[in-house]
């Protein structure tokens, strides 16, 4: 996984509900969600996710332009949007971004490999990503 290349330690979930069950027994520096899954759909994820951890940092990925405005544009609920398709080269910077902007206490407590968490995948880094 290109993630792991980049120093990432990645934690897959099948599902959001497979997500939450993850989240519950662990902490994550970063969760990086796509928008359309079966089951529950990533904006499902986000709130619930919020009502949990209201800190934790989340990235969303969407191929689907007018969800991508919406919830993006207007909740506010996550903190960066990629819109597939994207490269590597976007998905470094907004994880990077992300993790810059988390609240110190957000990861202070976390073990010197930092989780994270993709959608239906869930990822880890040590420190500032690269």
């Amino acid at each position: 996984m290109l993630l792991e290349h980049d120093g990432h330690e990645v934690c897959l979930a099948d599902s959001g509900e497979a997500a939450l069950e993850i989240l519950a027994q662990r902490k994550f520096e970063l969760v990086i969600t796509d928008f359309s899954m079966p089951g529950m759909h990533g904006d499902q994820l986000v709130v619930r996710i919020r009502q949990l951890i209201p800190n934790q940092p989340i990235i969303m990925a969407s191929a689907f332009v007018e969800e991508y405005k919406i919830f993006g544009e207007a909740s506010g609920q996550v903190d960066a949007l990629l819109l597939k398709p994207f490269g590597m080269k976007e998905l470094r910077a907004a994880i990077e971004q992300v993790l810059i902007q988390a609240p110190p206490e957000q990861t202070s407590d976390l073990p010197p490999m930092a989780k994270s968490l993709p959608a239906p995948d869930i990822t880890s880094s040590p420190g500032t990503p690269r």
